[in-house]
């Protein structure tokens, strides 16, 4: 039996325990400052109450001033919180992590220097540990299209765990795997996470497809919109292997966290809901408020990266004709710029 600890107790980080107590494994599940109620529900009946299920006896639950009591033991650290609150977890768990422990990220979005230059999250997570330290830690993180709650119920779900350190993906395939859960390596850990947090930008754009046909006369017709969607969604695919290789990767593209992760993510959700109302002619601000402000990675990124790619096409890394659907999305999102899709520049430019 291993121990493995989590920060953030949100529905992935949550969902992500069904697979290990499945194997027999303890998980010890402890909230940051904003899940104090979640935490409280668990104690109390074993439900949690975001995913509207019971989560095994075998899960613990704690609130945040437990954390160092529960993370000297485990085998595993697990930094469970969104792309938002990654640059807290690596506060609250650099004084605390162990020589040994595999630390695991599964927030997915991208950091940026002030030169404009990209880096993937689990590099911000390390920050604040001392180098010494940080070269006796195993830094790993998992990609790949994953629902959660599709993940809390068993579905069939197929994962890449990916870091440096083989022998420490594999351990943490062995302890994930199950008949239900699908587990892959990969030591390609910059292509990886690239792939992983420039999805939920395109899975964004292919929302924006479905308000594009709300707005004509014949949106009520059995032709839908679904050509416009797979452009969007073919052109993110070619963006995302460039962005991959601009970041650092040499690997060959990985299919499941890039195009596999996109198609599940452009089938609903949050982001995909923001750009339905982009495509109606909405501004950003107008559909977020409509939304009630829900936490949306896809916007963050287009932001983090979109302002990247500017600095960097002034260094001359990038050209300026490199990227035109994450550039037009970062102008309609960011800086609220009416929607105009460029598809003359997809695909290298028609010619």
């Amino acid at each position: 039996m291993a121990i493995i600890t989590v920060l953030g107790s949100g529905i992935m980080a949550s969902a992500l325990s069904i697979p290990l107590t499945d194997n027999n494994h303890e998980v010890r599940l402890v909230g940051t400052h904003l899940d104090r109620e979640i935490i409280d529900s668990i104690q109390d009946s074993g439900v949690h109450p975001n995913l509207e299920l019971e989560l095994p006896s075998s899960v613990q639950a704690f609130q945040l001033e437990e954390l160092e009591q529960v993370i000297d033991d485990a085998e595993v650290v697990m930094s469970g919180v969104n792309s938002f609150g990654v640059e807290w977890a690596a506060e609250q768990l650099a004084p605390l992590l162990k020589p040994g422990q595999i630390v695991l990220s599964i927030a997915k979005g991208m950091g940026v220097t002030d030169e404009g230059d990209l880096r993937i999250l689990p590099d911000v997570l390390a920050d604040p540990v001392p180098e010494d330290a940080k070269d006796q830690l195993s830094w790993t993180a998992v990609v790949g299209p994953s629902i959660a709650g599709e993940v809390a119920v068993r579905r069939d779900t197929c994962v890449i765990f990916s870091g440096a350190d083989q022998q420490a993906l594999d351990r943490l395939a062995e302890l994930f795997r199950t008949d239900r859960y699908h587990a892959w390596t990969s030591t390609d850990f910059i292509g990886t996470e690239v792939c992983a947090a420039m999805k939920n930008c395109y899975a964004l754009g292919v929302g924006i497809a479905t308000g594009v046909l709300e707005t004509l006369e014949d949106a009520d017709s059995q032709y839908r919109n679904h050509n416009f969607e797979a452009a969007l969604f073919a052109q993110g695919a070619i963006e995302i292997e460039q962005m991959a290789k601009l970041v650092g990767s040499e690997a060959t593209p990985h299919v499941l966290p890039s195009v596999g992760d996109m198609y599940v993510t452009s089938m609903g959700g949050r982001n995909v809901r923001v750009g339905r109302l982009l495509g109606t002619g909405m501004g950003f601000s107008q559909a977020e408020e409509e939304l009630g402000h829900p936490t949306l990675e896809g916007a963050a990124a287009i932001g983090v990266v979109g302002a990247a790619l500017e600095k960097l096409t002034e260094r001359g890394v990038v050209e300026a004709e490199d990227y035109p659907l994450l550039r037009h999305l970062y102008q309609v999102v960011e800086l609220e710029q009416p929607l105009d899709i460029p598809w003359s520049s997809f695909y290298g430019g028609e010619r």
